[in-house]
């Protein structure tokens, strides 16, 4: 089944009356798309400028007839008001749910760290494979902030096998996943987000982790109130926006971790790097090693 697709650019005023006339005539509903603007790092967006309307149209024998109406709607909508000439584009159909799923490759990390699509057989054995099912954009390896931190914790813990590990904001659970697989015992995954731990849950299931990866809603707070299994850990890992790591120093990031042990801070743009050095030094931390890619850096701390 091939696909006709209408589209108008519009003002906010006139996407809504744009959207009643395409969703007359196209049974699977009609989308809108805006740009957002973002005021800080923290920012979760403001929509902003013009909106594209979309709507999708099925080829057959009635299409000619349905394309009339559609612009026979939308002139006397132009009567009240200005409306632009609308787009049309051929869409072929195609297996969608499948073809999402090209654009994901095995991901080296490391010396011996594989993230890998859910769906697809190792391809190196050597590696220890952490399976991931997409469902979120941040957590899913591709981003070079989830590779840095996977990176300086494979390091970390070459030189010795850890007993606990501490994960603030755990997002897809990756990290946790990958920390239980580099030999900890057992890993504390804590986010304020709940759909954050669920998707958490169901990765660790994907790579066949239990009861060892323990899962809460919470962040630093929650678990210094001893609200899960343990305060404090030798290792803590925190893959989140350098402004959100600064204010969660002051929350108490740093007593999370245990004497002589180590916390890994990502999600730092390069300029970022230094603020969220001197808020760790602050707490009485070391500066450790720092990893970049692109604009993005991870840097370990010791206590």
């Amino acid at each position: 089944m091939n696909w006709l697709e209408v589209s108008l650019t519009v003002n906010g005023e006139l996407a809504e009356s744009v959207a009643d006339v395409l969703a007359r005539f196209a049974p699977n509903g009609v989308m809108t798309e805006q740009g957002v603007r973002f005021v800080n790092d923290e920012d979760e967006g403001t929509a902003t400028g013009p909106i594209t309307v979309r709507a999708y149209l099925e080829v057959n024998d009635q299409l000619e007839e349905t394309r009339q109406k559609i612009e026979e709607s939308l002139y006397y909508l132009g009567m009240i008001t200005p409306v632009p000439t609308p787009t049309y584009k051929q869409i072929a159909d195609q297996n969608w749910m499948e073809a999402w799923k090209q654009h994901y490759k095995p991901i080296l990390i490391g010396e011996g760290l594989l993230i890998l699509p859910a769906w697809l057989e190792n391809p190196d054995p050597k590696r220890i494979p952490i399976k991931i099912d997409p469902g979120m954009a941040f957590g899913t390896g591709t981003h070079p902030t989830t590779q840095l931190c996977l990176e300086l914790m494979e390091v970390s813990t070459s030189h010795s096998p850890l007993s606990t590990v501490i994960d603030v904001g755990c997002g897809s659970g990756i990290l946790s996943i990958a920390a239980l697989k580099l030999g900890a015992k057992t890993v504390l995954g804590v986010d304020v987000d709940i759909e954050s731990v669920k998707n958490s849950r169901e990765n660790a299931n994907v790579n066949g982790v239990g009861e060892e990866l323990l899962l809460g809603q919470g962040s630093v707070t929650e678990v210094l109130a001893g609200q899960f299994a343990f305060k404090s850990a030798p290792l803590v890992v925190a893959n989140i926006l350098a402004p959100v790591l600064i204010r969660l120093f002051d929350a108490g990031l740093a007593d999370l971790i245990q004497p002589d042990g180590e916390i890994i801070l990502s999600g730092i743009l390069d300029h970022q790097a230094e603020s969220v050095i001197e808020a760790g030094q602050a707490k009485g931390l070391k500066r450790g090693e720092t990893r970049q890619m692109k604009d993005w850096v991870a840097i370990s701390m010791k206590k």
